[in-house]
């Protein structure tokens, strides 16, 4: 299955009238964070697909449109502190928000509370492995895990109890977004264990294997 994921910077190549002809097999969609709420919904009405996602520290407590004003993108599902199986793939999903807490803005929060939300995963991470036979197929997240794609300023540092949720469930792949690829040379995809982690920021088209059915 083919699957698109995105964050922080609104593509051209998305937001076209061509998107169908570009993303035609797309199966599933991911916003990581800081992407207006009608750019998702362009995504979901035109491709007719499931979009899952996040929010960003940047993100709009309410943003207005032609349409109305909304608080989340209309059609779209937040996966924050949610573990999901999707029932068109299913892919077992789940997502936290943010990034770590540098100012008094939204969606921002302190390592200790990071490691409260993910502890909060766990009681059906392990029901999926008694169910499914594995925990998770794709985490997603706005900022990445600390030593990972990260920065040293407190905005952009990563987040310790990410790092320990990939090794200890190792989903398939880790989504993030947040830190911005501008400079030429960095890093957008490790690899922890068994768990590719990805920067998606603008956007990335990415294939996975059809999961087994226990």
């Amino acid at each position: 299955m083919k699957l698109l994921a995105l964050s922080d910077r609104e593509s051209p190549l998305v937001y076209s009238p061509y998107i169908k002809r570009r993303f035609n097999d797309i199966d599933l969609a991911f916003g990581c964070g800081d992407l207006s709420y009608f750019y998702l919904e362009y995504i979901i009405s035109t491709l007719d697909i499931p979009l899952y996602f996040v929010r960003g520290n940047h993100a709009a407590a309410v943003e207005y449109g032609v349409a109305g004003q909304r608080t989340a993108p209309w059609g779209a599902i937040n996966l924050h502190k949610r573990v999901i199986r999707d029932r068109k793939t299913g892919l077992l999903l789940a997502g936290i928000e943010g990034s770590l807490r540098y100012n008094k803005g939204d969606h921002q929060y302190s390592q200790f509370k990071m490691w409260r939300m993910i502890l909060g995963l766990v009681p059906r991470l392990i029901l999926n492995r008694i169910i499914y036979g594995r925990s998770l197929d794709i985490f997603i997240t706005h900022a990445p895990p600390l030593g990972i794609h990260d920065q040293n300023d407190l905005p952009h540092r990563g987040i310790h109890a990410f790092k320990w949720f990939d090794k200890i469930f190792q989903p398939t792949v880790h989504l993030h977004g947040h830190i911005h690829l501008y400079q030429p040379g960095m890093v957008r995809k490790t690899i922890l264990g068994k768990t590719q982690i990805i920067n998606v920021f603008g956007y990335q088209v990415l294939k996975l294997e059809n999961p087994k059915i226990k």
